[in-house]
């Protein structure tokens, strides 16, 4: 699968565990920064990683800053794209099933790496079940169009 990554500063040392366990698990990794942990802004590269997925150049996308929730705030302006927050396993899988999220956000304060590691999993193995689910993914696709989300 390939996979576009990407955190600010906070997240910059959880983002190169799980960049280094999707490359080793067979994963094409795109690591889209930072690349460091000098002081950076989350939305740079929240848009990043959107632009990927939505281009499709990425299949799914994952970011990490402190809480998560910047991120995903972020990436969501981003039309095609549904970043959630992920904080435990069975969320996750319920955002891909049913929300066919393309995006998972992780907070590295309160996220250990065990644990992101597992939501990752969680994430990239869950598939999006369709069926009445994919008419509220419509609905959704059709209020981005309506409120001229930014692509």
């Amino acid at each position: 699968m390939k996979i576009a990554i990407a955190a600010d500063h906070a997240g910059f040392q959880l983002k190169e565990e799980l960049r280094d366990e999707l490359a080793a698990a067979g994963h094409q990794v795109q690591d889209l920064g930072t690349h460091s942990t000098e002081s950076t802004d989350y939305p740079d590269y929240a848009a990043l990683v959107a632009h990927q997925v939505a281009d499709g150049a990425a299949d799914r996308g994952i970011l990490v800053c402190a809480s998560g929730v910047g991120m995903s705030i972020a990436a969501n302006k981003v039309r095609g794209v549904r970043a959630a927050l992920g904080t435990t396993e069975d969320e996750v899988r319920l955002v891909r099933s049913h929300n066919d999220a393309n995006v998972l956000t992780l907070g590295s304060r309160f996220t250990p790496a065990p644990d992101a590691k597992r939501l990752v999993s969680a994430f990239l193995d869950t598939s999006f079940d369709g069926g009445r689910h994919a008419r509220r993914i419509a609905k959704i696709s059709r209020l981005e169009e309506q409120e001229g989300t930014p692509r």
